[in-house]
């Protein structure tokens, strides 16, 4: 029986002593195989960043073309408002209505013509007329 213990026991050996010598080709393909891969990792995301930014400018360029069309629009009925409010016959309703207006009659109405235009002889000048 002493000698069934003596096998079922394993010896333990030691790898501490054993020196893995780095190996300076495959070091080199690593570092070549990483750099390329670092260079196709950055051209692609530079070219996604591009592919962004140009349809983020197209969606931006499309909100501001909508937005120019909608100031177009509300430009352009502004526009219609006001020749509306320069009607002679609104302003003369509104004068009348609003403002409590009259028409003026011929009696109310006084017709200037203006002088000459010479030079004045005396040191007075007549600018206007009446008739």
């Amino acid at each position: 029986m002493s000698l069934d213990l003596e096998y079922a026991i394993k010896k333990d050996i030691r790898n501490n002593a054993v020196v893995r010598e780095v190996d300076a080709a495959q070091r080199r393909e690593f570092l070549r195989t990483g750099l390329l891969a670092g260079l196709i990792v950055v051209t692609l995301i530079f070219t996604v960043w591009q592919h962004a930014k140009i349809v983020r400018d197209g969606y931006m360029t499309a909100k501001l073309e909508r937005t120019r069309s909608v100031e177009e629009e509300r430009n352009r009925a502004l526009r219609l408002e006001v020749e509306s409010w320069r009607a002679p016959l609104l302003i003369e309703t509104r004068a009348v209505r609003e403002l409590h207006m009259v028409q003026p009659t011929e009696k109310n109405t006084l017709m200037i013509n203006l002088a000459p235009a010479s030079a004045p002889t005396s040191g007075r000048a007549i600018v206007a007329q009446v008739r």
